[in-house]
């Protein structure tokens, strides 16, 4: 019987990608194997955004790795909320502000952020190794505050965060919105000198760390760049201009291994 399913010329170029290209078709419908593909994938990524962080196990591994923590949570009392009120993810809720307050006793230069956003497998996923990439290569120097982990947390909740810590740069990490072919994307946005009323053009974002993405280490040395700039110029955002790939810029690693976060 003769095969019925029509190939696409760009089949070979499948090995290098897990996007949805050259799937074939038959007459004017796709393959079976795809539809049940694409079925998959989009059930993959409706799960990742109604998936539960799992804060204790998550603060337990950080924690493991010597990571001091603090978990919180914003306004949206749950999920429902969460996606239904999204100003309500960019607070923090009243007990969370309070407690962070009575914590800051002291500013940091640089406070971690892990929201689970609209994949908290993401965070789940790719908190630690890439927070263990990022201590390999920050200065010994810079002063670290706890890592804040975040229930039902957007972007901006992160300005609050480093405003109450009193800290001069903040880094969020958070799930991102899934994709068919990729429901654990972690993002990354930068801010210097966070504060209620950041707008999202005075952050910098580094997009889609995952080992099937930007790498842990690529990730890493993007961020330090983007930090080690904001920290010289007094800015991110669209006056930050990411040149971290231009073959001139040299990033030197620090060893900070000794240091606990």
């Amino acid at each position: 019987m003769a095969n019925i399913v029509q190939p696409n010329p760009w089949q070979q170029l499948r090995q290098f990608t897990p996007a949805r290209i050259a799937l074939g078709r038959v007459g004017n419908s796709l393959p079976t194997d795809e539809v049940l593909r694409f079925g998959f994938a989009h059930a993959l990524a409706q799960d990742a955004v109604h998936l539960p962080l799992d804060v204790a196990t998550l603060g337990v591994a950080l924690q493991t790795a010597h990571w001091q923590t603090l978990c919180v949570h914003s306004r949206a009392p749950d999920r429902a909320t969460y996606l239904l009120r999204p100003d309500y993810g960019r607070r923090l809720s009243d007990a969370s502000a309070v407690a962070l307050v009575g914590y800051a006793n002291k500013s940091c230069d640089l406070v971690f952020v892990a929201a689970d956003g609209l994949s908290a497998l993401a965070v789940q996923r790719h908190t630690l190794p890439l927070l263990e990439a990022l201590r390999a290569v920050l200065p010994v120097a810079w002063s670290l505050g706890p890592v804040i982990i975040v229930e039902q947390g957007r972007v901006a909740i992160g300005d609050e965060i480093g405003e109450l810590l009193r800290a001069r740069m903040a880094v969020v990490l958070i799930g991102e919105r899934p994709g068919l072919s990729s429901p654990d994307s972690l993002g990354i946005y930068l801010t210097f000198a966070p504060k209620l009323g950041r707008s999202d053009a005075e952050r910098n974002c580094v997009s889609n760390v995952r080992p099937e993405g930007l790498s842990y280490d690529a990730a890493a040395r993007r961020i330090l760049w983007l930090l080690n700039e904001a920290s010289r110029t007094q800015l991110t955002g669209v006056g930050l201009k990411d040149h971290s790939e231009l073959p001139e810029v040299q990033v030197k690693p620090e060893n900070s291994s000794s240091r606990i976060a």
